[in-house]
């Protein structure tokens, strides 16, 4: 039987404390999985093909433009032809779950590689060879067949019913990622509709300090709007406090505590100013 080195966790006692230490031992090594390393050199193989049919499609497609554009540009344009069907099936391999999704990529991918299959023989007929733009095209052809061959016999094989389940489960992920953005968008709104309230609330409804002949003038808040206390969030009243051009710290936490009701964090007031800062 065959062995190979590896190490292992035994446990080891030293003054009455145990812990697991690795011991390097001899294990049965497992036997060859040649299944996989065909498949390995196919897929290698299937590699190879594509890059020379890119090769080959581009120079050929490139040299049929040139005649009428700059050989970058020519060139440029030429790799597209490739790069479509290539994009289309790397899309058709990721929905390989599920059929019906799969469907829409092999067609647009199938259609992008007759396109340049025949821009391949325009530039063999163009050039006077038709039998090099036939030869030419069957490149492109016969490597997308082959990675199809590679992609569809890795593709496992689902009944009806699976395939359903699949298409529940990712309909529940999909929900889930669709109500993010629109969760943000109902907050913004939200603190848009609790700042006009706020900004309507009145000046000195429901204050402790009813007469305004007791402020200072250069009372940093004087220019601000006297709302309701507890109207607002610490939030809400820190970007009012901005807008109203107030900008020292210790203004704005006296601004928030007088809109709010109750003495806030000066931490969340430090992070709520950082954002608008940011913003700013």
């Amino acid at each position: 039987m065959k062995t190979r080195p590896t190490e292992q966790l035994v446990p080891h006692t030293v003054d009455g404390k145990t812990r697991m230490v690795p011991v390097k031992v001899d294990a049965p090594a497992p036997p060859r999985d040649w299944d996989h390393l065909v498949l390995n050199g196919v897929t290698a193989i299937a590699a190879v093909v594509l890059t020379a049919s890119v090769v080959w499609s581009t120079a050929s497609i490139g040299d049929l433009l040139a005649r009428a554009v700059i050989e970058p540009a020519a060139y440029g344009a030429a790799v597209v032809f490739d790069l479509a069907w290539i994009a289309c099936m790397a899309v058709e391999w990721l929905a390989r779950y599920d059929e019906d999704r799969a469907a829409l990529p092999r067609r647009a991918g199938n259609l992008a590689l007759v396109i340049a299959m025949l821009a391949i023989g325009a530039h063999g007929k163009i050039a006077g060879y038709w039998e090099i733009g036939i030869v030419g095209a069957l490149v492109s052809g016969l490597a997308k067949g082959l990675w199809t061959v590679v992609l569809r016999h890795q593709t496992p094989p689902l009944d009806a019913r699976t395939r359903a389940w699949i298409r529940g489960e990712l309909a529940d992920s999909g929900a889930s990622l669709a109500l993010i953005p629109v969760r943000r968008q109902l907050q913004r709104a939200q603190a848009q509709v609790d700042a006009e309230r706020a900004a309507l609330a009145g000046p000195d409804r429901g204050s402790a300090d009813p007469d305004p002949s007791g402020q200072s003038a250069d009372d940093p808040d004087a220019d601000v709007l006297a709302i309701r206390p507890g109207a607002v969030s610490t939030k809400d009243a820190v970007r009012i406090a901005w807008d109203s051009d107030i900008r020292d710290r210790d203004a704005v936490i006296r601004y928030v505590a007088k809109a709010t009701g109750r003495a806030p964090s000066p931490d969340t007031v430090d992070r709520y100013l950082r954002a608008l800062r940011i913003g700013a």
